[in-house]
């Protein structure tokens, strides 16, 4: 596929993966469109690329969805690639109930409700340009899972399959379907988490994330799994001990 001239929105796109990605394919010709909860972070990334166009969106929310697609097709007609890369991640101890699934974010409408409707939402658009795409940042964990953050695991896998399903039918469309499976990767998205846990791995750089996804897009690698999430991929169990411990 290719990576310049084109129109490209990001989810979630004013700080981590997200601004890494906007960056890269601002950097290589492309029309970026970013969109972000907070007014704050997508004015400091506007100050950052100044070529950005940004809007708030909060993608927990069916109608913010809604408004967001209506907002960007009729401001951004050549818009060919939809990126839905905001994600939240969480831990969650079910041992305590309800308690620590109830007291937070909810990643189940963030990491998979809102990447099936926007895709839903964009792909009737989409189907009308010569070459589009959906690209869909899941995570190594979608392969084996992290016991501490079950719920983002579950929906990254979620995702994944969602994402195959997706490629199958609409292979004999314009639309090519692209799934970047990055592993830890140095954010703000466990919130301070990897601390609490004295975890010393902070994970690649975002930059390097966003890099090798513009290289699969270029080779048209449908799944792009990056650095040891393939360890992830190809020995879940034995992963799975070794990350658990």
């Amino acid at each position: 596929m290719k990576t310049t001239g084109n129109t490209v929105l990001i989810t979630g796109g004013s700080t981590g993966i997200g601004f890494s990605l906007a960056q890269a394919f601002s950097e290589t010709g492309n029309n970026v469109i970013i969109c972000g909860r907070r007014e704050a972070k997508l004015q400091e990334a506007k100050a950052k690329i100044p070529k950005l166009e940004t809007t708030i969106c909060d993608v927990s929310n069916p109608r913010s969805r809604q408004a967001l697609f209506d907002w960007t097709t009729s401001n951004f007609r050549d818009l060919n690639i939809l990126v839905n890369n905001a994600g939240i991640q969480r831990q969650i101890d079910f041992n305590q109930g309800t308690l620590d699934l109830l007291d937070g974010e909810n990643e189940i409408t963030v990491n998979i409700e809102a990447p099936i409707q926007l895709s839903a939402l964009f792909i009737p658009h989409l189907l009308k340009k010569q070459e589009s795409a959906i690209v869909n940042v899941t995570s190594g964990l979608a392969f084996t899972p992290l016991a501490i953050v079950p719920v983002y695991c579950a929906t990254k896998a979620a995702l994944h399959s969602f994402t195959l399903s997706l490629r199958h039918q609409l292979s004999d469309t314009s639309i090519k379907v692209f799934e970047v499976a990055p592993p830890i990767v140095d954010t703000e998205l466990d919130k301070g988490a990897r601390e609490e846990r004295q975890q010393d791995d902070r994970g690649i750089a975002p930059e390097e994330v966003a890099k090798e996804t513009l290289q699969g897009l270029r080779d048209d690698q449908f799944e792009i799994v990056i650095g040891i999430a393939n360890n992830l991929r190809q020995h879940p169990e034995e992963m799975f001990e070794v990350i658990n411990r």
